[in-house]
């Protein structure tokens, strides 16, 4: 029997995010919520869906995420790399476009740390002459 459930992992700054897709009629679930009620802006909802829409599956499958970690912008874009990663797993002829739209290639860019002497990671304390 073929494998219905496809489940891949995703992370983003500080967030990490397990997605499960299914055939079915486009729901989409964050950590027990509507995908609506749990990223509550739109820019976020259509960045962690962008993978359906570049392949035009976007409401041909359920999405079950559970994420940790971080805020809702990390939290969207782990959501978008697991969602990715669960397609080309699904059908390998996607892989070529979701290369090339850039959704399998993880963001390496993270906080950098604060240093002693600065208020933050590069500001400085204003200085004085006298």
């Amino acid at each position: 029997m073929e494998n219905t459930k496809f489940a891949a992992t995703g992370r983003r700054k500080e967030s990490s995010a397990r997605v499960t897709i299914k055939p079915g009629s486009g729901k989409s679930t964050v950590n027990g919520k509507k995908l609506q009620d749990y990223l509550t802006r739109e820019t976020l909802i259509n960045h962690a869906l962008r993978p359906l829409e570049a392949t035009e599956n976007l409401g041909k499958y359920d999405v079950i995420a559970s994420t940790r970690g971080g805020g809702l912008s990390g939290q969207a874009g782990a959501i978008r790399l697991a969602l990715a990663r669960a397609l080309d797993s699904l059908n390998s002829d996607y892989h070529n476009t979701l290369r090339k739209g850039g959704f399998l290639t993880r963001d390496p860019r993270e906080v950098e740390r604060k240093k002693y002497g600065q208020p933050k990671a590069r500001k400085r304390f204003q200085y004085s002459k006298r």
